[in-house]
């Protein structure tokens, strides 16, 4: 039997309102500690200074300042928040407004400002951006791929591609966009990309495009090598694979030739022991598929001329295990003779 709860009204004047549209459809899809947020900026509404701070409102939640900030993210991807950010591309104020899950309800789009005083945050150099807007916009899409509000730490990664690696902003799209088709969402991971980027010289997405498909292809050829088929290399495999070309300074067949000697001596894909294979050879400065060959002749050489001299085993029995004698055939005649 279901029993009905009977709710009575004791609040007085000093309340907070929380609209009945975010109650039925945001609040139960939220993270508990996101809501809270929302609930706190509500009441901060409703004090007579609007001015707050990202570290007041983490204290007052015993939370963090990136807790507070992924909060934010999240309703401003929901469209209950209106992040506006200043030049140095932090955020410094907020705007609350209602927004309707039904497009058939037509709400008045009524907001609320808040002044926010900005988090502390690097001092970002001269962007490669014509307005704030174009960064916004940079933000918004890296977050459309990434399927997530940025944190803070993945805003100061994307505003270092900007600043100090110097890429356009059509660039750094291209990145996460190849990144994210490849099956990496992690911020690390594409800023592994972006350094190699860098060091190749890759300005524009049509150089990144071309390393791109080369290296997919030699990637790809790698893979198949090692019977590896319908699926991208994992992160530890690039690292594996870019020191082979990198580092070590390894042609393709070469780099094949060694993953093939694997699959026959371990039959699995090892890309452990492929790497000593190849460092073996890096010191033995092959630089052909021919010096291979005569490294094989030179062994196969070594191994039968140590065939050859080994010594042949002595056999011990019980017929050797005493000392041989010698005898004086004349001498035992005479004596002979003489005991006639």
């Amino acid at each position: 039997m279901t029993r009905t709860l009977t709710l009575r009204n004791r609040f007085q004047g000093n309340s907070t309102i929380v609209e009945n549209e975010f109650i039925d459809f945001y609040m139960a899809k939220a993270n508990g500690e996101y809501v809270k947020v929302y609930l706190l900026l509500l009441r901060y509404l409703n004090a007579d200074d609007h001015s707050m701070s990202i570290s007041r409102m983490a204290d007052c939640l015993e939370c963090t300042e990136k807790d507070i900030l992924r909060a934010f993210n999240y309703w401003h991807e929901a469209g209950l928040l209106k992040l506006d950010y200043d030049e140095a591309g932090n955020i410094c104020g907020l705007a609350i407004g209602k927004a309707s899950v039904k497009p058939a309800v037509q709400a008045k789009n009524k907001e609320s400002s808040i002044t926010l005083q900005s988090m502390e945050m690097d001092k970002p150099a001269e962007r490669r951006v014509n307005s704030q807007e174009e960064l916004r916009q940079l933000y918004f899409v890296a977050e459309q791929y990434m399927g997530k509000p940025l944190t803070v730490n993945e805003i100061k990664k994307i505003n270092y591609f900007l600043d100090e690696l110097n890429f356009s902003t059509d660039l750094i799209e291209y990145l996460i966009e190849y990144c994210v088709e490849n099956g990496h969402k992690s911020m690390r991971y594409i800023e592994k990309v972006a350094y190699n980027w860098a060091d190749m010289n890759v300005t524009c997405v049509a150089d990144a495009k071309d390393i791109s498909a080369s290296y997919n292809k030699t990637y790809f050829s790698i893979l198949n090598a090692f019977g590896i088929k319908g699926r991208n290399p994992a992160a530890l495999e690039m690292e594996f694979m870019k020191r082979w070309f990198d580092e070590y300074g390894f042609s393709l067949d070469i780099i094949l030739e060694a993953c093939n000697r694997t699959i026959a001596n371990t039959h699995k894909a090892d890309f452990k022991y492929t790497d000593t294979i190849l460092k073996n050879w890096l010191n033995q400065n092959v630089h052909h598929l021919s010096d291979v060959s005569n490294l094989d002749k030179a062994y196969q050489l070594e191994k039968e001329s140590k065939k050859k001299t080994k010594a042949k085993p002595v056999t011990n029995n019980r017929f050797n295990n005493f000392e041989g004698r010698s005898y004086d055939y004349d001498l035992l005649e005479q004596q002979l003779l003489n005991a006639d």
